[in-house]
């Protein structure tokens, strides 16, 4: 059963990612539909990130202790400043790092 339920789903995504990735075919989407799924990839992030962020030991953390945050707040300030991905990333860590090594 299992095993047909992964060749299900992956029929099933490749078929969907085919359709629209495939030029020849006649499928195209609407511009209030392309509107809609410009939205996806940041509710995902923003799904997958706050639980990260926020949950520790089954327990919301909103605490001026959590590296967590710290390290998300400098990475979302670099982010918005340099655009550069090394920068966003290298300070991200070192305020995790910085916050992290007092907490302990």
């Amino acid at each position: 059963m299992t095993l047909l339920t992964i060749l299900l789903l992956a029929c099933i995504t490749f078929g969907t990612r085919y359709l629209f990735l495939e030029g020849r075919l006649p499928v195209r989407l609407g511009s209030n539909v392309k509107l809609f799924l410009s939205y996806s990839g940041p509710a995902v992030l923003t799904a997958i990130t706050l639980p990260i962020l926020f949950v520790h030991q089954h327990q919301l953390d909103t605490s001026l202790a959590n590296p967590y945050l710290w390290g998300a707040l400098a990475a979302i300030v670099a982010a918005y400043k340099t655009g550069n991905i090394y920068w966003t990333v290298g300070l991200g860590m070192l305020a995790f790092i910085a916050v992290g090594a007092q907490t302990f």
